[in-house]
């Protein structure tokens, strides 16, 4: 006859996982950053931290067979070489591979998700693009401070620049407007659209946050649900002014009608608006 505490046990249970697990305690591993230097070694998107034979930490490029298997299409990359990678890390992994050849230098995150036929820019589409841009951007703002009520969505400095153009009787509501109406509603308006631009530069800014913006880090404009979003990597290359593969905030601000006077991107990381302080990340 079975014993009190294994007539417990439910179906499909193993009795000897179940008896033992019911004695013992969790045992909590530490790690200490001495025995293991590669604790607080850190690198960056493609490599992962090994040890030398003399205990140093230093950084190799990542087999892409190490990485993680993708839970579904969602994590899928495009690269601009138009190949599909399972996720960021096959994608990282694989450029790192590249370090030091024209290939190498030549891949970036093109967008995310798997790879789709896009259809190219057209001459009258690229002057339309900042236009809907701009648009679009503030009406992001604006509905995200709409839904805020936990504010997890907007700091409460990002909350009272977006509450000022939420409460503008003159805010232009969203719709499927005429790009005449759009252009006059930029020059009537101007001052509304100044901290959506330079909103959307701070949340792409982020690896690094370094004041400059890189092809990967513009990946996320490239998804479907941005307003002509074919129109986005020519339109960002044609904002590099100065052909050094980064925009920086001059040239982002620039690109969307945006006086530099009114924000420049200081050597202290900080951008100055009005006169006022503030973060790149806004």
């Amino acid at each position: 006859m079975l014993s009190p505490a294994l007539q417990e046990v439910e179906v499909g249970a193993n009795p000897v996982q179940v008896e033992v697990g019911e004695f013992d305690e969790a045992i909590e591993v530490v790690e200490d950053a001495a025995e293991n230097p590669c604790l607080n070694h850190r690198c960056k998107k493609g490599k992962v931290c090994e040890v030398d034979d003399t205990n140093t930490p230093m950084c190799v490029c990542q087999d892409p067979s190490s990485c993680p298997a993708a839970e579904g299409e969602f994590e899928h990359i495009c690269g601009n070489d138009n190949k599909t990678y399972d996720s960021s890390c096959h994608f990282f992994a694989t450029k790192c591979a590249l370090e030091g050849t024209k290939k190498g230098h030549k891949l970036h995150l093109d967008y995310i998700g798997s790879c789709k036929l896009i259809e190219p820019c057209l001459d009258n589409e690229l002057t339309e693009f900042p236009l809907r841009m701009r648009d679009w951007l503030k009406n992001v703002l604006v509905t995200l401070y709409a839904r805020d009520e936990d504010n997890n969505l907007l700091t409460e400095k990002q909350k009272l620049r977006v509450k000022k153009i939420y409460e503008n009787e003159k805010r232009l509501e969203a719709g499927d407007h005429s790009l005449d109406l759009l252009a006059r509603d930029f020059q009537k308006n101007y001052n509304m659209y100044i901290f959506p631009v330079h909103w959307q530069f701070g949340q792409l800014d982020q690896h690094p946050a370094d004041g400059y913006l890189t092809h990967s880090e513009l990946a996320p404009l490239r998804a479907p649900l941005i307003p002509m979003e074919h129109c986005t990597t020519r339109f960002f290359e044609e904002c590099d002014a100065d052909k050094d593969k980064y925009i920086a905030l001059e040239e982002w601000a620039a690109c969307f009608g945006i006086k530099e006077r009114e924000c420049r991107f200081q050597r202290t990381r900080m951008v100055v608006c009005f006169g006022g302080f503030f973060g790149t990340n806004l």
